[in-house]
Order: structure tokens, then sequence, then C-alpha cells
């Protein structure tokens, strides 16, 4: 019989490419999950796994084994949810992957409350950006994740994974009265490659001038320093505040632009109720701090 852990281990490996990214994602040694497959290879009675230079790849038997662990997983994960239905008490424990803005504007009120309404269960929150969380979700490192969308930049679609809005969060200009002031200014920016940098780069070409980006950091809590201390402009969300007053002048953009904040889980696992009260309360949190 074919073993589920060894399966799965196989499928990591067709969707991180090596060997090498499996045991970083899994925390196994790289021998350990060489072994495992080839103790796969044993059970299964084919080739699985062809060298290809330093690499491997999947033979023909291997993508049909993958495709029935897939569903596999899915059938596991929907058999879960619904034992956890059957539940008096929502109970166990929720993997949350979220990008910083929203840890510091919504994850606080909903800790809170969660703790209020729901003792038994756990939640674990991790950082990160948000194109790679929606990619971990899928690839069941997280159940839930935070993720953003900004205008005119679409978030990555991963299979099997729904999308509920939470809120639109207002982008505003801080350090200056308008993008006019702020095209000779420093500025701070998060790095090259996110979707924030290349809307903000966006907005300001749109204005007609390239920034003078000095500073780059995904650490918001450092844009809003830089700018208090008048060292540099930045574009910043309304979420970041949490709540409170701002602590910088903030001015409104010509068009009042947003981005879209939303939570993606996998399908299978969308009617735990432990999913549903996490979105249920990070929806009442967001209506908080924008109500």
């Amino acid at each position: 019989m074919l073993d589920i852990r060894r399966l799965r281990l196989l499928r990591e490996l067709a969707m991180r490419g090596t060997i090498t990214a499996v045991a970083e994602a899994l925390s196994y040694s790289p021998s350990s999950v060489s072994q495992q497959l080839a103790l796969l290879e044993a059970e299964a009675g084919v080739p699985l796994l062809v060298k290809s230079g330093r690499r491997v790849q999947l033979t023909p038997q291997a993508e049909v084994l993958i495709g029935h662990t897939t569903q596999l997983l899915e059938k596991l994960e929907l058999m879960e949810a619904e034992l956890e239905s059957s539940l008096t008490e929502v109970t166990g424990t929720v993997r949350l992957a979220v990008f910083q803005s929203a840890a510091l504007g919504i994850i606080p009120q909903s800790l809170t409350l969660l703790a209020a309404e729901y003792p038994a269960l756990r939640v674990e929150i991790v950082q990160r950006e948000p194109e790679s969380a929606l990619f971990e979700v899928w690839a069941r490192e997280f159940d839930l994740v935070i993720a953003e969308q900004y205008p005119g930049h679409a978030a990555p679609h991963q299979p099997d994974l729904d999308r509920v809005a939470l809120c639109e969060d207002e982008l505003r200009l801080g350090g200056a009265a308008s993008l006019l002031e702020a095209s000779t200014k420093a500025w701070v920016m998060e790095p090259r490659g996110t979707a924030s940098r290349h809307w903000a780069e966006q907005r300001c070409r749109q204005a007609g001038f390239e920034p003078d980006v000095r500073f780059e950091t995904a650490d918001l809590q450092a844009h809003i320093r830089l700018v208090e201390s008048g060292n540099a402009v930045a574009l910043l969300p309304d979420l970041v505040w949490g709540g409170r007053p701002p602590s910088v002048g903030l001015h409104r953009l010509d068009g009042a632009p947003t981005r879209t904040v939303f939570t993606s889980v996998r399908q299978a696992s969308r009617s735990r109720p432990s999913i549903l009260a996490v979105r249920e309360i990070l929806a009442r949190s967001v209506g908080f701090l924008i109500g």
C-alpha cells in the first residue's frame, strides 16, 4: 500500500521543483526527502524520478500518482471539515498568513475577539508577502491568508482557493500635500517586485515624474517614522493606522484609489467551523476599523 505521507512529498516535489526546496518547506533534510521518495518508488514498483543533470524529473507514472494524491488530500480535508462541523465547540488550530499592514490594523482586534468568543481555538500567525502566501495556502502550509490586490495589479489566482473580500482600503499620500509637491522629495517604498511598489511607481510616473526612492523597506512602521521625521514621503494604506488617528498629515489622491483586501482558503476547508469563525471575526474587526 502506498504511504500518503510519501505521496505528499512527491506532490511537493512537483510544486516546488527541487528536493532541496521540498526539504526547506517541510523542515526535512534533503537526504531524508530522497530516502522517502526512494521508498515510495519501491512501494509503487515503477520508476517515479529520473535524473536530469543536478535535478530530477517526474516520470509519467509519478504524474498519475500526483493527480490522485491531490484528490486524496482534498478528500481528507473534507473529511476533517465534516468531523469538525459535528463538534459543538470551535476548536483546533488555524494557521494564518498575513501581510504587515493587515497584521498591524486587523489582527490585534481580531485576536481579542477570538480569545473572548472562541477560547478553545488556537490561531498561529506568520507574516508573509501576499503573492507567496497564496501559493503557501494552496500548498497546505497555511489554512487561511489575508492578501491584497492593488489597482491594475491582479493578485495571483491559485487553483482550488476561494476569495472573499474584507474591505477596500484607501491609499493616501503622507508627507506632502500633492504628488506635484512630492515629486521633488525623497521617497520610501516597499522592495522592488512587490505589488505595492509597482503601483506606487506607476502612480508617480502617471503624474509625470520618476520618484527619488532613497529608502526601501517592507516595514511600514519605518515608512511612518521617515515621514514623521520629514525625511521622506510615502503612499500609505489606511489600515496601517489600526483605527488610531494618523501621526502624519495624509492627503487624498485623485480618484481616491483603494486596494482590495481579501481572504483565501482552500475550497475543501472553507466550511470548517474554525475557518468560518476566524473569517467572521476578521470581517467584524474590519467593520470596527472602517465603520
